[in-house]
């Protein structure tokens, strides 16, 4: 089996190390960070005391071969140009999108013909080129994507594979409950370490913003609700879970990490897309709405900082 991870950042990373690990899986990454691509290529892919994988790393799509399957991590705003550059290396095979947010599937069904609907939990932190912190473990769900989907035999062999390489994946019949499950724990989460600079645990620990991240999972709900989804878990609960000190307490969301380095945030595909989809569907939304707001306030301080 030939496995090519698109967008080789931290949780590219936690995919393609892992599965480098296993004899019967060839893997490949793409990615455009030429010191990562070259340290991957001359020291193998290290995730801190955990996992070294061996495995083909190339910044130029055209050097890739054909492949069974693709995991597409990056950005869910460079989602479109890096499937549109790599799309010929698909043609006989599936791609699962592992990005955070809504709408990413139908970015890949635009390219390939094949498509998984994935949902992931691990987080980590890209430490140098070629080394990864990894922070969080956890699960991954893996469905096929209903308007253009890969068969459920190869929704269950993708799944198999992570799960004997460490990264226990499960495939369903339907994607959309743990998918949303995650959208709205992100986006009652991430944007709020982004606008306070604190970790999860720390947001979590005071009483005014975890009334905040309730009142935007309550607003999520509703919006996932008015779709018929039924959430597989509840946001809350994982909100919680994840404070706690043994398991994310001192995790940086990606987006304050995003902030931190100031780069685009994913908040269009986060908050933004719960406002769309509840604007469609005449579900208000006016805290998802504010936090969208203030975050792209950000992103134009930036802007505004460089043209004075």
């Amino acid at each position: 089996m030939r496995i090519c991870i698109v967008g080789c950042g931290a949780v590219g990373s936690l995919f393609a190390a892992n599965l480098a690990t296993l004899d019967d899986v060839e893997v490949w990454a793409f990615d455009l960070s030429q010191p990562h691509v070259d340290a991957i290529g001359e020291r193998g892919l290290r995730l801190c005391g955990a996992v070294h994988g061996h495995l083909h790393a190339t910044s130029d799509p055209g050097a890739l071969p054909p492949c069974d399957f693709g995991i597409v991590a990056t950005k869910a705003m460079h989602a479109e140009s890096a499937i549109s550059a790599t799309a010929h290396a698909f043609a006989g095979g599936a791609v699962a999108s592992v990005m955070n947010g809504v709408g990413n599937e139908e970015v890949l069904a635009d390219h390939v013909e094949r498509v998984i609907r994935g949902t992931t939990f691990p987080a980590g932190k890209l430490l140098e080129p070629g080394l990864v912190q990894w922070d969080v473990k956890g699960d991954t769900t893996f469905a096929p994507f209903e308007p253009q989907p890969a068969s459920p035999a190869e929704v269950e062999r993708l799944a198999e594979a992570c799960t004997r390489a460490g990264m226990p994946a499960h495939a369903v019949a339907d994607g959309r409950p743990a998918q949303w499950r995650k959208v709205i724990f992100n986006a009652a989460s991430n944007p709020l370490g982004a606008l306070t600079g604190l970790t999860h645990g720390r947001v979590c620990e005071r009483p005014d913003l975890r009334a905040l991240v309730s009142g935007l999972i309550d607003e999520g709900k509703a919006v996932a609700s008015a779709q018929g989804i039924t959430l597989d878990s509840d946001p809350e609960a994982l909100i919680d879970h994840a404070a706690k000190r043994e398991v994310a307490y001192n995790h940086k969301a990606s987006m304050l990490q995003d902030i931190e380095a100031r780069r685009r945030t994913e908040i269009d595909y986060l908050n933004g897309g719960i406002v769309s989809f509840g604007s469609r569907l005449g579900v208000p939304t006016p805290l998802n709405e504010t936090i969208a707001a203030l975050v792209r306030g950000i992103e134009a301080s930036w802007t505004q900082e460089t043209t004075t």
